[in-house]
């Protein structure tokens, strides 16, 4: 195939790779504070908090995410009596799934690093004075993200892979203009473009968290 044959499907895939990198942003910035929320309740002493916690977290790890997308947008609205007001714009459902999705993840994360952490910390921010929310933010929460930052790390990159089940429920991104391309003109190179697209945004985000974790070794 010719350049000029790679640059003229370039233009729409990277459109695509558009709605790739949307999905990512919003599931990241929502998913992260939400999988926190969760890990503390998870760890709260009310035990109803704590089962439906847990349960939701089980739930969401439990079955497939493409299962999760798909329930979302085409099983919500099939609902008697509610549900025509479970109709949401493809998009929308698809980060609500996301999102939903990855703060399961993201918690169990945040548990593991959290468990991590020595008891003595906590007994020696007690005996210097600390109270608990400073016990929490100044000692606990630094340590914890440091030790969780290679799993989140991970997570994010999985993240920009699972991307690709958009395509699934019908939102155009980058998958979306591969598949057309290759059924319009019977060749499998834009899959290998779509390819190198997705290998160049992993590098990216992984040379970005490497970056964080240097940064956070050397404080």
């Amino acid at each position: 195939m010719s350049f000029d044959y790679i640059r003229t499907i370039l233009m729409p895939m990277l459109e695509g790779a558009q709605m790739t990198v949307l999905l990512f942003v919003i599931c990241i910035v929502l998913s992260i504070p939400l999988g926190f929320i969760l890990t503390l309740a998870v760890r709260s002493s009310i035990k109803p908090f704590a089962w439906l916690a847990q349960t939701y977290i089980y739930v969401m790890r439990g079955t497939p995410l493409l299962l999760q997308l798909l329930l979302i947008c085409f099983g919500l609205p099939m609902i008697p009596v509610i549900g025509e007001y479970l109709v949401f714009d493809r998009f929308v459902a698809a980060c609500i799934g996301f999102i939903l999705n990855y703060a399961a993840y993201f918690a169990e994360i945040f548990r593991g690093g959290l468990l991590a952490i020595d008891k003595g910390q906590y007994e020696a921010a007690k005996v210097l004075g600390f109270n608990k929310w400073q016990t929490t933010t100044r000692i606990i929460l630094p340590q914890m993200f440091r030790i969780a930052l290679p799993a989140v790390a991970n997570e994010s990159i999985t993240l920009v892979k699972d991307t690709a089940l958009l395509y699934a429920v019908a939102v155009p991104e980058l998958l979306h203009f591969a598949q057309t391309a290759v059924n319009r003109d019977f060749t499998i190179v834009p899959f290998f473009v779509a390819g190198v697209i997705y290998l160049v945004m992993t590098l990216i985000l992984s040379a970005f968290f490497k970056w964080i974790e240097k940064r956070y070794t050397f404080q």
